[in-house]
This record gives structure tokens, C-alpha cells and sequence, in this order.
């Protein structure tokens, strides 16, 4: 189960608050300590290319989109 489907479900379960309260003891996808799945882009969620200088958390993608909003200059 994907981390969306989870937040999806838990959605279906709000009006459920026993259910929903079981299926998260038990379903509920644990924390990354380690690993590529740890930094995600806060901006799409795509693990890889990721961009953590400057405390930005974004991969590489979403930093070209932008890049001059936030105040980089692109020199070429």
C-alpha cells in the first residue's frame, strides 16, 4: 500500500472512528530513518534528484520550475 492510498482510505474512515483507529494501529506506513524514501520533495513527493542545500527540499525538477521566484539567477 502506497502512502496516498493510506491517506486516502483514512479519508473514507473519518465518519468511522473506531475502524479508522484500528487501521491505523495496523496500517499506518512507519517512519524512514535511512534511505532514499527519508527526503522527499515537499513540493511533488518525488524521492529521487532531491535538493536539500539552502534547508529547500525539492527535486530537481521543481527547483528549475522555481528557481527565480525564490531568488536564484540563472548564469548562461
Amino acid at each position: 500500500m502506497t502512502a496516498s492510498d493510506w491517506r486516502k482510505i483514512t479519508k473514507q474512515l473519518k465518519n468511522k472512528p473506531v475502524v479508522l483507529q484500528k487501521f491505523i494501529r495496523h496500517n499506518k506506513p512507519k517512519e524512514r530513518t535511512s534511505g532514499i524514501a527519508k527526503r522527499k520533495c515537499e513540493r511533488c513527493g518525488r524521492f529521487g534528484a532531491h535538493l536539500n542545500q539552502y534547508n529547500l527540499n525539492l527535486c530537481r525538477q521543481c527547483f528549475r520550475e522555481i528557481a527565480e521566484e525564490i531568488g536564484f539567477k540563472k548564469y548562461s
